[in-house]
């Protein structure tokens, strides 16, 4: 690929990504209230993706030895606290992972 089309790529994926985050902003603005469903998927929505989050994690995971689940085990319990303690999910999920990489190390 010549430079000019990765510049051409990058600044419509730019382009984009920005009218794609705008774009909620411009539609509800002023006097118009947004709309029941979109207030509900915003408030359903991050759960739902840490779910996700989890089932693919834990999808590769072997359980028929200690050393397959349990950093697997342990690190989920960590992220869960860590999201009930601080309810903050990059503290969660930077927690999360920390824990897992030691423990897959010293397991």
């Amino acid at each position: 690929m010549s430079n000019s089309y990765v510049i051409a790529m990058i600044a419509v994926m730019g382009g984009v990504t920005l009218l794609i985050r705008a774009l909620p902003f411009l539609i509800w603005s002023g006097e118009r209230k947004t709309p029941e469903y979109i207030v509900w998927l915003g408030n359903v929505l991050p759960y739902a993706i840490m779910a996700m989050l989890v089932v693919f994690c834990l999808k590769g995971t072997n359980f028929s030895s200690l050393e397959g689940w349990a950093p697997a085990l342990i690190a989920c319990l960590v992220t869960g606290g860590m999201q009930a303690w601080r309810r903050n999910s990059i503290y969660s999920i930077i927690a999360g992972t920390i824990c897992y990489m030691i423990l897959i190390r010293i397991m």
